[in-house]
């Protein structure tokens, strides 16, 4: 399955699931021209959809691996959440799973919050 074919997948999955319509390969990392497969504006979700990983395809190689790390790291620092799914997690229903959990809610990542409230109660002692 090409890397096209496996996000034409998804989208089908998306859309068949009810879920709101992404927008697909955008840009929101300010200076950089990185773009994501799938992006939900509103949630603040990126899903990035990496089919080459056991082929030996771009994300499976030591320089794919890497800008794909940078990538994920920058739109997190942008404070988005970055969700990379491989072809497995595609097929088998759990990137959809996941997506869907995330939008109604279910999944939140506290830990940026705990740690921006521990630092604004840091600055306030000072």
């Amino acid at each position: 399955m090409t890397q096209s074919e496996l996000e034409e997948l998804f989208a089908f999955q998306v859309k068949a699931a009810g879920l709101p319509e992404p927008e697909r390969e955008v840009c929101v990392i300010p200076g950089r021209k990185f773009r994501f497969d799938f992006c939900w504006r509103e949630a603040r979700l990126l899903v990035e959809i990496n089919g080459g990983t056991f082929t030996r395809g771009a994300h499976g190689r030591g320089c794919g691996i890497s800008r794909d790390y940078e990538k994920f790291r920058l739109g997190q620092d942008c404070g988005w959440e970055v969700y990379p799914f491989d072809t497995k997690e595609v097929k088998n229903g759990t990137a959809l799973a996941t997506v869907e959990k995330y939008l109604k809610g279910e999944i939140r990542i506290p830990m940026l919050i705990k740690y921006q409230h521990k630092s604004i109660n840091q600055s306030q002692e000072q």
